[in-house]
Order: C-alpha cells, then sequence, then structure tokens
C-alpha cells in the first residue's frame, strides 16, 4: 500500500474530475460537511456514503459516468459524529440545508449501515437503497476494538495503522491493487477527530431494526473475492432482506466502486431506474471548466444548473488528493428475474430501456 500520500501520482481521470467538479464545504451547526452535489437537480439525487476509510473522494468514477447520463449524484464525506443518533440528526440537518426531502442512498462498509440505520428512523426519507460489503450490527467490531475508550487520545498514525489493517495488502490484480492505493491516500488526508469518529462510529454496539423500506427497493451488491466484512456478516444481510434485488462481482475487492466502475455504475443505473428514477440526459451537454453542464435552455431558464451552486448552500471549496482505474468481469442474480451477467448485454438492455 503505497497511496497517493506516499508519493505515487493521482490517476488521470481523477485529476481532471477535480478540474471539473467542485468540492463544497458548508458548516452546519458544529459540523463541517464536505461533498460533492453534481448533475441536474431536477433529478431525485443518489447520496454515497463511504466505508471508514473513504472520502467523498472514492466515488468519483460514479459521479463522472452517472452524472453525465443525466442522474445526480451527491458525495459526501461522513462528519465528525461520535454515535449513531448524532449521525442521525446531522445527515437530516445536512439534507435539510440542502432543501433535499427524500433521497436514494448508496453505502458502503460502514457507510451501508449508517444508510440502513437512517432509513430506519427517517423512512419518509430514504425511497431506497444500495448496499455493498456491508452489514446489520456492530457487535463483533466492538469485541475486536477493546481500546475504543482511548480512542481519543490515540496518535493518529496509529489510528490510520489500525485502520489500514482491515485492508487486504497485496498481491493483488493492477486494478484493485491501484483501488487500495487511491484509498490509503485518501485515509492520509484525515485528521486525528476525523479517524476517531469513524472508528467510535464503527464499534458504537446497534443493530439495524425493521425498515418500512419494502425489500425490492433495496439492492445488494457484493463482491463475490473477498472484503473487510466478513462473509457470516454479509449473509446475515442477505437473510434479513430475502426480497431483494442481487448484484454480485466475481471479483473488485473492498473497493468495487472504483476497480470496478463499469459494474457498479451500471447496477446503480439499474437500481435508480428499477425505482422511478429518469435521468434527464437532455439536459447534459458535457463538463465545462467551472464544473457545470447543460443544456443551452438551462442556461436560459437558470434554476437547473448542473453543479451545486456556492450561493445555495454556502461556502465551497476544493481539495482533495489521490488514486485509481478500471476493469470488467462480474455477475449478478436476482430473487425474481436476471440482471445480464455481461456489461455489453447489459448496456444494450439499458438503451433498449431508454
Amino acid at each position: 500500500m503505497k497511496g497517493a500520500g506516499a508519493g505515487a501520482a493521482s490517476p488521470g481521470d481523477y485529476v481532471y474530475f477535480k478540474s471539473v467538479v467542485p468540492l463544497h464545504k458548508i458548516s452546519i451547526g458544529s459540523k463541517l460537511w464536505r461533498y460533492y452535489d453534481f448533475g441536474p437537480k431536477v433529478v431525485p439525487p443518489l447520496v454515497c456514503i463511504p466505508g471508514i476509510a473513504g472520502t467523498a473522494d472514492v466515488y468519483y468514477k460514479q459521479i463522472m459516468s452517472l452524472c453525465m447520463k443525466g442522474y445526480r449524484v451527491i458525495s459526501i464525506d461522513v462528519p465528525q459524529v461520535w454515535n449513531h443518533h448524532e449521525w442521525i440528526h446531522s445527515f437530516e440537518k445536512f439534507l435539510d440545508s440542502m432543501n433535499i426531502h427524500h433521497v436514494h442512498i448508496y453505502g458502503t462498509s460502514l457507510g451501508g449501515f449508517l444508510a440502513q440505520i437512517f432509513a430506519q428512523h427517517r423512512p419518509r426519507r430514504v425511497k431506497s437503497l444500495v448496499l455493498s460489503n456491508t452489514f446489520l450490527e456492530t457487535h463483533k467490531f466492538a469485541a475486536a476494538m477493546p481500546w475504543s475508550p482511548v480512542v481519543n487520545w490515540t496518535p493518529s498514525f496509529l489510528l490510520k495503522r489500525y485502520l489500514l489493517t482491515g485492508i487486504r495488502d497485496g498481491p493483488h490484480e493492477p486494478f484493485i491493487a491501484d483501488s487500495v492505493d487511491f484509498v490509503v491516500g485518501q485515509v492520509e488526508t484525515l485528521s486525528r477527530d476525523d479517524l476517531s469518529s469513524r472508528l467510535m462510529l464503527n464499534v458504537d454496539v446497534a443493530s439495524v431494526g425493521s425498515l418500512m423500506l419494502p425489500d425490492s427497493r433495496i439492492t445488494i451488491m457484493d463482491t463475490n473475492d473477498y472484503s473487510a466484512v466478513p462473509q457470516q456478516l454479509k449473509e446475515q444481510l442477505n437473510e434479513r432482506y430475502p426480497g431483494a434485488r442481487r448484484a454480485v462481482l466475481k471479483t473488485g475487492g473492498d473497493f468495487p466502486f472504483l476497480s470496478r466502475p463499469d459494474e457498479v455504475n451500471l447496477y446503480l443505473q439499474l437500481h435508480l431506474r428499477r425505482v422511478g428514477v429518469e435521468p434527464r440526459s437532455e439536459l447534459v451537454q458535457g463538463f465545462t471548466r467551472n464544473g457545470s453542464a447543460g443544456s443551452s435552455k438551462d442556461q436560459k431558464d437558470g434554476g437547473d444548473s448542473f453543479d451545486n451552486s456556492g450561493e445555495d448552500n454556502g461556502q465551497h471549496g476544493s481539495g482533495g488528493s489521490d488514486h485509481d482505474r478500471q476493469h470488467c468481469g462480474s455477475e449478478s442474480h436476482n430473487s425474481d428475474e436476471p440482471i445480464p451477467t455481461s456489461t455489453m448485454l447489459a448496456n444494450t438492455v439499458l438503451e433498449l430501456v431508454m
């Protein structure tokens, strides 16, 4: 694991992404939210919540791909919250500040758990879930970290070392290796308080209760090779939602959104279409240097701009860091109907739907 923080160069597509998509920062109460918001405002957003080692930047391949097809994607950093109740209230205030009433959520690892907790306690706001390599309860993680009471006094380098021990270290095929390097570089950008709060969220003993959301509006997307989440916990999740759509990637490791972006983006599109989210591709003209895009009609009308300008949400800045690439090779199955098992076939299906 070298990461961009250890001298590796950022990948070209990430450098381009940073040049055209603005990073927003907004303070809500005592919490600083760092996020990307890109795509037509008229489309219900897909909110991406990363795992314990992730940042808003790790979903840049989803933002680049889905927004160009007419979807709106919001990718967030989990702010410094220290328990699940604080997370629920903070995330709700974040959505309120952006005037977003209903969301579709894509959560990976810890992000998937937080997505379920929010859906349980704020059922009217969550319209669908995509859960990837995630879990229903945190008891095993709490038992594995008996020193959690002193996490606030632990030096940053020890917290990073502990967090990174959960990421499988080589040998990897190139695309998975690049995804690991990218995430390691992102971890290097996190402060000690960022690390401490995320670790505390991961060991705050809790379990997901019953959801009002029907199983038909849930997609479970897992990798079949390995992940930091124990297989037993992933099986427990599958048993909880027997009617959910299954999307299985043969390989991809802990970060398939980086190592297998074509497959992940395809399954996200299929999920969004299935739950009634229609892209507005006619509003998409292409990325521009100021981070906005859309048709000439949008620019005349105003209000449906492709990006989320600073006037809407408070301050925004730009920043970030790191590393990645892409590949193919997955299959999936469903409780009621099959998802295409090759990217080419599935793309054909999407074209027919459109």
